[in-house]
């Protein structure tokens, strides 16, 4: 068995954040999204391998993991998922394959996962417990764990029970996946799941709950973050005696508190940022970013950026900006 994680594409829902970063690389807490993944697979003691572009395929050579490199850097030219997975299979070799998503966070073992395996095509469903959230995702009508029906982004979801990012693709399925391009189908993990139902395919689902994060918005990504970060990680900073820090939260090296801010809950302050007469939660910080006599609360704020005398709610501010209101 190998492990592919998926990190192909170009993450523009999230742009500005991910137009120079993939979306795997986003700090979620004191690690990255595909830490959170990597501790996961590594316990299943198999080989693990990225599929990323060209564009981004220099992020990943810090980690401990191979990469298989679609040539592509512009996010009209990408692979679709399925091609992509193809891609990795021909370079890769037989094998069945565990595949998961870069955007997924779940709280599941991958181990209790694995051993559910049978042979037969594995998914991980979650319910979403909500019939409107599940238009967005592939909805799964199970009978007890065999998939009966599987239909992806229905306008009338059957049940809340969706289909999450994590698969185990026997050999025999991984075959089938150039089948399925050269027959033009879309290039979704979705309908090449309901492709498989209609083959005669056995589907088994692996069921789950407490938390699952598809970390597609900025809403999904700060929802992750707070339950995710549960500990305070404060590296070396300058704070003033008059700064108050409400846990959890994770300040890293290099930044300054300045002034009466308060910081936390539920807030992530990157490498070299000053916080000056501000309060921020429930918000990222990314580096080298300076906020003066400003309120930030549910807001992602990209490196280098200048926030002055603004109250910032619910906002994603690209790298750079420099916003400010009166003296």
């Amino acid at each position: 068995m190998k492990a592919l994680i998926m990190a192909g594409g170009y993450a523009t829902r999230l742009w500005p954040i991910t137009k120079d970063n993939p979306k795997a690389l986003l700090p979620l807490g004191n690690k990255t999204i595909l830490e959170y993944i990597l501790e996961k697979v590594k316990d299943l003691d198999i080989d693990v391998h990225i599929s990323t572009n060209r564009y981004f395929a220099d992020k990943f050579k810090g980690f401990d993991v191979d990469l298989i490199v679609e040539d592509t850097i512009h996010e009209e030219e990408k692979l679709g998922t399925i091609a992509a997975l193809k891609n990795a299979y021909e370079v890769l070799g037989e094998d069945d394959y565990l595949v998961i998503a870069r955007d997924n966070v779940f709280s599941f073992s991958l181990r209790d996962f694995v051993e559910r395996y049978n042979g037969k095509t594995l998914i991980a469903v979650y319910d979403i417990g909500d019939f409107e959230l599940a238009k967005r995702y592939g909805v799964v009508v199970l009978e007890d764990n065999k998939v009966l029906d599987f239909e992806e982004k229905p306008a009338k979801p059957k049940t809340t029970l969706i289909s999450t990012g994590v698969y185990l693709f026997p050999k025999r399925v991984m075959d089938l996946l150039d089948d399925y391009l050269k027959e033009g189908h879309k290039d979704s993990p979705g309908y090449f799941l309901q492709w498989l139902l209609k083959r005669g395919e056995e589907i088994v689902a692996y069921r789950f709950d407490d938390y699952w994060y598809d970390i597609g918005s900025a809403d999904s990504y700060l929802e992750a973050m707070k339950t995710l970060l549960k500990e305070s990680h404060i590296e070396e900073i300058q704070i003033s005696p008059y700064a108050k820090i409400i846990p959890p939260v994770v300040i890293k090296r290099g930044t300054k508190i300045l002034g009466r801010s308060i910081i936390g809950p539920y807030a992530y302050i990157g490498e070299e940022c000053v916080i000056e007469n501000s309060d921020i939660s429930d918000s990222i910080i990314f580096p080298r970013t300076v906020i003066r006599n400003s309120t930030i609360w549910r807001s992602i704020i990209d490196e280098k950026c200048e926030i002055r005398n603004l109250e910032l709610r619910k906002s994603l501010v690209g790298g750079h900006a420099k916003i400010q209101r009166g003296e």
